[in-house]
């Protein structure tokens, strides 16, 4: 493992929330990144929903270098991964396993996240070389499923993606993930009007991880 895959892990890990971004224009995007940032966000995903994505990663990648790591989401084949990578892409996370994509980003040594929803996809997203599995969507599985997982699978690490909230976040941190992807209860249906929401959600979201941690 590189170096520097090793730190996108690492930073990952540390924080404990990916700040999903989904918007229908990218001005909107870059405007939502910029209050998640206000709020302590260090782990910006970036999705390929949204018009002209790579642009977005690119601009964000730059301007906040220092303060924050970006990676793209909803990659679904080689191409869209190979694409986000060279706009600066940190990271890589897939709503499902493709193994072309997870070949590609091993080549690059950039972290690969697939989306998984049984034991069997989380086995095979591992020997894939995902160092960190999403499970999606979460909201249908529940903090009970990770706990199940890892009993027989504790070397899983997991991070649930699609209805965490601050309700569940607590109970989703202590059934032992890593991190949590969070989108609708936080960046969902936002605009550049709704900043100050966003700002103050992100830093409970924060805060509720590291006291669950703790």
């Amino acid at each position: 493992m590189s170096i520097q895959k090793l730190k996108v892990l690492e930073r990952v890990i540390d924080s404990g929330l990916i700040a999903i971004i989904r918007a229908d224009v990218s001005d909107h995007a870059e405007r939502i990144a910029e209050a998640c940032a206000a709020g302590g966000v260090t782990v910006l995903e970036i999705t390929f929903t949204v018009p002209g994505a790579a642009k977005v990663i690119e601009t964000l990648s730059k301007s906040h270098a220092e303060q924050m790591i970006v990676g793209a989401g909803t990659v679904l084949d080689p191409e869209t991964a190979r694409v986000a990578i060279l706009s600066g892409a940190k990271f890589v996370v897939s709503p499902a396993l493709n193994p072309e994509t997870a070949r590609l980003c091993n080549r690059y040594q950039i972290p690969h996240m697939p989306g998984t929803g049984t034991v069997k996809e989380i086995i095979e997203a591992m020997e894939a070389g995902a160092e960190i599995i999403k499970i999606f969507p979460s909201e249908g599985l529940g903090p009970g499923f990770v706990r199940a997982v890892r009993s027989p699978l504790p070397q899983a690490q997991l991070m649930p993606t699609g209805g965490v909230s601050l309700d569940n976040v607590t109970d989703w941190i202590q059934a032992g993930c890593v991190a949590v992807g969070v989108s609708g209860h936080l960046t969902g249906a936002k605009t550049a009007s709704d900043s100050k929401t966003i700002t103050e959600t992100a830093k409970q979201f924060l805060a509720k991880i590291q006291k669950a941690r703790a």
